[in-house]
């Protein structure tokens, strides 16, 4: 597997959360399992205590989304850093699921599954991912939807890095509210200016008589 696949886990990790509604479907072994996909073995080993060390892991990977989008690299780079000192990744170079026309392997780099649980396995592969999403197409391709409440993340591919929001059902919310109160303050000015216009007359009449 290409390591940029692995950026996404980060991403689905951080957005079982949704802190500024309350929700969190992180909550059972089913669902640590669900974050892995169905191709990996380590799943299976998933405990209860994995809930509340991905919790954990989950908040601290958040806090680098958070630093990038807020501008600090170097604090988005540092708090990376650590949570890789704490949960280092085993590369090994695979070959055996891919054949090419002649039947010989198709070599290519997998993080191997020798990790102590699956906390530590998901960690792993998630951190090396956006590591590698990160050196290789910048900082700033890390984000937080500016769409309140929303504050899920994502990982920023636009040719231009211009994306802000984490679903294109984001980016319409927050267009629809810039429209409505775009119109609401058109709104408020024009009774303003009417009510100016009214005065004006108003006295321009006392003024007459």
């Amino acid at each position: 597997m290409e390591l940029a696949y692995y950026s996404d886990y980060a991403v689905r990790l951080v957005n079982t959360e949704e802190p500024e509604r309350g929700g969190d479907s992180l909550t059972s072994v089913e669902a640590v399992r669900a974050l892995f996909g169905p191709a990996q073995q380590i799943a299976r080993r998933a405990t209860e205590s994995d809930v509340t060390r991905l919790r954990a892991v989950r908040g601290r990977l958040r806090t680098v989304f958070e630093a990038a989008a807020d501008g600090d690299e170097v604090r988005a780079v540092d708090l990376l850093n650590a949570l890789m000192m704490e949960f280092p990744v085993s590369p090994q170079i695979s070959g055996h699921e891919y054949r090419d026309a002649d039947g010989r392997p198709d070599w290519h780099m997998h993080i191997a599954d020798h990790a102590a649980n699956a906390t530590a396995g998901y960690t792993a592969t998630a951190c090396m991912g956006l590591a590698f999403h990160l050196t290789e197409l910048g900082v700033d391709r890390l984000g937080v939807c500016e769409a309140r409440p929303c504050r899920n993340v994502y990982l920023d591919t636009s040719t231009n890095r211009s994306r802000r929001y984490c679903s294109d059902r984001c980016a319409t919310r927050a267009n629809v509210a810039a429209y409505r109160a775009r119109k609401r303050l058109e709104s408020e000015r024009a009774a303003r200016s009417g009510r100016t216009a009214d005065s004006t007359q108003d006295a321009t009449a006392s003024g007459e008589r």
